[in-house]
């Protein structure tokens, strides 16, 4: 059975909305987009990759697909995540969109999202990494599915924008299997979900 890999740029107080640029996802009337680019540095980008090459395929809600694919397909400027994101099996839950995707090697997950999910853990053995998609993530770990969080913590406040975890979230309980300090002062950890 695969796993559930859930990448996430965070802050210290928990918001993840908008952490690329801004206009990214001004929703609620964020105003913070961008916050995570000053922080970014070559331990950071050495993690990353890392593990962008152990996974086997990417799982997105509609929003941050439809984001992905704007900002990353087909670019030209040289930038290493940009062939792996094209190559890489891509998983989409939505209920607007239809097939076909316009993104290469993309399929969209039919029916409810988490029952979706569950099957597709079942039909693979390899990881199967989430990247953005915060209601997406929500609903999994609300359904017990995510097996890892690897959490880019920001030494940054920003008092509002949407947390990773929902205030009335479900309790749940992770161990942390490993840290990695980068030169910004962000701490990239590892957890396992206790299940």
């Amino acid at each position: 059975m695969g796993r559930i890999v859930v990448t996430e740029n965070v802050t210290l107080d928990g918001v993840m909305q908008a952490p690329g640029r801004a206009g990214e996802d001004t929703r609620d009337g964020f105003r913070h987009g961008g916050w995570a680019g000053p922080y970014a540095d070559p331990v950071m980008m050495r993690v990353m990759g890392a593990g962008m090459a152990a996974t086997g395929a990417l799982l997105f809600g509609r929003r941050t697909y439809e984001d992905f694919f704007a900002v990353w397909h087909g670019r030209t400027d040289g930038n290493p995540f940009t062939a792996k994101l094209d190559a890489t099996r891509k998983y989409v839950v939505s209920r607007t969109l239809a097939e076909p995707l316009s993104w290469p090697n993309s399929t969209l997950l039919a029916g409810e999202a988490t029952a979706a999910v569950e099957t597709l853990k079942k039909e693979t053995d390899q990881d199967i990494a989430v990247l953005g998609s915060g209601e997406l993530v929500r609903s999994l770990l609300a359904r017990g599915l995510v097996d890892r969080l690897v959490l880019s913590v920001h030494p940054l406040v920003l008092g509002a924008g949407r947390r990773l975890f929902a205030a009335d979230g479900p309790p749940a309980a992770f161990r942390l299997v490993e840290s990695v300090p980068t030169g910004t002062g962000v701490v990239i950890a590892t957890y396992e979900v206790e299940k």
